[in-house]
């Protein structure tokens, strides 16, 4: 204890006391940590690297003697070192700062790496149960190793806890795995017959066991190619993201880079090359393509081969060759196609796909291309290009239509349709171009010394120019059916219309479809500008005619495109529809009144009231078709033609001849005339309402109505839709036709809705009317 100095207080005697004591704790504590230092110093002997970088520089160029390359450092306690010489102790301190620094500066990126390669194997397994649903099997690690037991390598996932295998899967080499996004891997298990599926923490790690599985296949299908490392990549190196994250292209070369070269085409070998062909992973289909495009002798050798064996009827390898020609096309390779579609491959290779092993007999398929199939020429044609094009759309066609329809996959079918329609293309391009083809065309079409079966041949020709005209672009598409135009294909359709030969009729409104989706004012000037309008005359009379198939219904589309209103333009509109109501309108409603005659009337009295309309129109009914047709020709002039349609109905009273349908037993027939009057009350005219309503147009659909009785069906719903319609229109004319003139018919229906709110819309009308009625009156009588 220290003695208080004189004049010292006793509070300033503390003070002093305590910060004694401080510096005294304080030089105590440095000196500890310096000891502490010291002593780390002696014996770590990684801070041999804390020398000045001079000094560093010096011991690390000190010679080192041949003795300590012999020596393992680290067998050595750093004790020892100041027994040796002084340059083997150096250089032992070397190499042994040298390692320590590694372990301690590799210390926190190990750690780190760890860290992160258990995050990108970290992975769920689900399994999918029998009511569909998948069911988590627990989280874990999942690893690429040799199965226990075995030489083969698959999938082991353990438990992230307590170290439990969750599922041992041997890598198959079947196309079983499908990466779902880019952190789920699924298969069906062929051993447990049941769906897995893997779902990562990290897509690296997705990738990176993704990878593993390719290359494992692909090592398990070309192992006999010799140079493949079978095996897991080392998980260390292929789990960095710099190297999975690569480029699609990359990865891909990486993974196809080991096929270098192709099994040479022989007999021996063939067995390996359809191995290599047939067997090889998706991945791989590319670059075997490419070894195929590059050998130019490929497709030679192995036709030679083909023929060796046929000649020697080597079944055995002609099963081989077979399967290898289906897998050669199967790889879906533009180049490939080239070569073997051309003339020199493409007759062997059909021959080639005769021998299929699963029919028991060899199929003859060169040999009805031969003798069989006829290329007809309406027209010569001189360009050998044409020619060919054709020729090979033809085979191309056969090989994908009659010999492997069920072995080609969806994109290898859309692979063949392109390349018959580029050809389709190409010979449609150069016969347009050629104008001396296309007038020898029309002059012999125009001709009269031409035989039937002749001009039936040109028809037939001309049709499918045109068909095939639709490989081309729109713009060159007009400028053909232009061309054509001009030259008078219209002129060579009406005639061709008016043919007994219902096979060059069909072609000729094929055509005339064609013209009228690509321009429809083409056929439209020239109808206008045609003397006496005989081809819009052959339309109609087509569409009334039964050549016993649907050939009206082409008939039908065209009138309806013709006469399309918001389709023309300037002075077309009034033109052409002028000259259909004119002339044709009349006799297409004949048509369904001569079909559907009152009951009243006799045959005799039928034949009489015939007279005056046109020949094609005769006591015989029409077929309910074509008159199905004519009233869906109506509905569409209602629509798109009101005021025409209207002058047209009210003077020559149409809508009640075609009111005649509901006197057919076709129920069909006379819901399309219930539809037909109701397109007509939703124009909404007075005239035509007054006109329903003089002449008391609704009682045919009344009366129909109430002998269908209490039987739902079609005609019951369109007629309740009618009247629903009348009423939510507040049409008071007919709603109080209906009900006061036929309220009587309507009594047994009363418990239908429909008929409920019509009454009640009639004393809502008759109230409001009598009531303006009274009122008018009162303000007469105030102002008398």
């Amino acid at each position: 204890m220290r003695v208080r100095e004189r004049g010292e207080q006793p509070r300033d005697v503390r003070r002093r006391e305590t910060e004694w004591r401080r510096k005294r704790e304080s030089s105590k504590r440095e000196e500890r940590e310096r000891k502490v230092r010291a002593k780390k110093k002696k014996h770590n002997p990684s801070s041999f690297l804390s020398l000045p970088f001079r000094a560093l520089a010096s011991l690390m160029a000190l010679p080192r003697p041949r003795a300590c390359l012999r020596t393992n450092p680290s067998s050595l306690p750093s004790s020892n070192y100041s027994t040796l010489p002084l340059e083997i102790a150096t250089s032992l301190l070397l190499d042994e700062s040298r390692r320590l620094f590694a372990a301690s500066s590799m210390g926190g990126q190990g750690k780190s790496s760890n860290s992160s390669t258990n995050s990108m194997q970290r992975v769920k397994l689900y399994r999918l149960t029998d009511d569909g649903k998948w069911d988590d099997q627990g989280t874990g690690h999942v690893t690429v190793e040799y199965m226990e037991g075995s030489k083969e390598l698959g999938l082991l996932v353990l438990d992230e806890d307590d170290n439990e295998t969750l599922l041992a899967h041997c890598i198959s080499p079947d196309d079983i795995y499908r990466r779902q996004e880019d952190t789920i891997i699924s298969w069906r298990d062929p051993e447990l017959a049941t769906e897995l599926a893997l779902s990562f923490q990290e897509a690296t790690g997705c990738s990176y066991i993704w990878d593993n599985i390719g290359g494992i296949q692909r090592n398990m299908h070309f192992n006999n190619l010799g140079g493949l490392e079978v095996g897991p990549r080392p998980a260390m190196e292929t789990l960095e993201p710099s190297r999975i994250l690569q480029s699609n292209e990359g990865s891909f070369r990486s993974v196809s880079s080991d096929l270098r070269e192709l099994p040479p085409v022989d007999l021996s070998s063939l067995p390996l090359l359809l191995k290599t062909i047939l067997e090889c992973s998706i991945t791989d289909q590319m670059r075997v393509a490419e070894l195929i495009a590059q050998d130019s002798d490929f497709f030679p050798k192995l036709v030679d081969l083909f023929r060796m064996s046929e000649d020697l009827e080597n079944i055995d390898g002609l099963h081989m060759i077979y399967r290898l020609v289906r897998g050669i096309i199967l790889l879906n390779n533009p180049s490939i196609f080239d070569r073997i579609f051309a003339d020199d491959f493409i007759m062997d290779v059909i021959g080639a796909l005769e021998y299929d092993p699963e029919v028991p007999k060899a199929q003859n398929h060169r040999s009805f291309l031969k003798e069989h199939v006829v290329f007809k020429e309406a027209i010569p044609i001189k360009n050998n290009s044409v020619l060919m094009k054709i020729h090979q759309s033809y085979r191309v066609g056969y090989i994908k239509d009659v010999i492997l329809p069920r072995a080609l996959d969806d994109a290898t079918i859309a692979s063949l349709n392109s390349i018959i329609h580029a050809n389709n293309a190409v010979v449609i391009s150069l016969l347009k171009d050629d104008s001396c083809f296309i007038q020898e065309l029309f002059a012999k079409m125009k001709s009269d010394d031409v035989s039937p079966d002749s001009k039936r041949d040109l028809v037939l020709f001309l049709h499918e120019f045109c068909s095939l005209s639709k490989s081309l672009q729109l713009v060159q598409q007009l400028r053909l059916f232009r061309d054509l135009a001009n030259e008078g294909i219209f002129d060579i359709i009406a005639d061709v219309l008016q043919s007994h030969d219902k096979k060059i009729i069909s072609a000729g409104t094929d055509i005339l479809i064609l013209f009228l989706n690509q321009d429809p004012n083409l056929l439209r000037s020239f109808i206008i500008q045609q003397e006496g309008h005989t081809l819009l005359g052959v339309l109609v009379k087509g569409m009334i005619t039964d050549f016993g198939e649907d050939m009206h219904c082409q008939f039908l589309e065209i009138i309806r495109i013709l006469i399309d209103s918001y389709t023309m333009s300037g002075s077309q509109k009034d033109a052409i529809i002028e000259i259909f109501y004119e002339k044709h309108l009349d006799q297409l409603v004949d048509v369904i009144a001569q079909s559907c005659p009152p009951k009243s009337y006799s045959k005799g009295a039928l034949n009489s009231n015939s007279q005056g309309r046109s020949k094609e129109s005769n006591s015989i009914p029409a077929k309910s078709e074509i008159l199905m047709n004519i009233c869906e020709l109506l509905c569409f002039c209602v629509v798109h033609h009101p005021y025409r349609i209207k002058c047209s109905f009210l003077i020559n009273n149409a809508i009640e001849k075609i009111l005649t349908l509901t006197r057919r037993k076709e129920r069909f027939l006379v819901v399309a005339s219930v539809r037909f009057m109701r397109t007509i009350i939703s124009r909404n005219d007075e005239h035509l309402l007054r006109h329903i309503v003089k002449n008391n147009l609704l009682k045919p659909i009344i009366e129909v109505f109430c002998e269908n009785g209490n039987r739902y069906n079609m005609l019951h719903s369109g007629v309740l839709e009618l009247l629903e319609y009348i009423r939510k229109d507040n049409l008071k004319s007919l709603v109080i036709y209906l009900v006061e003139t036929f309220s009587e018919h309507l009594k047994r229906f009363e418990y239908l809705g429909s008929i409920q709110a019509l009454k009640i819309k009639y004393d809502q009308v008759s109230y409001l009317d009598l009531y303006i009625c009274v009122n008018s009156s009162l303000k007469s009588l105030m102002i008398a």
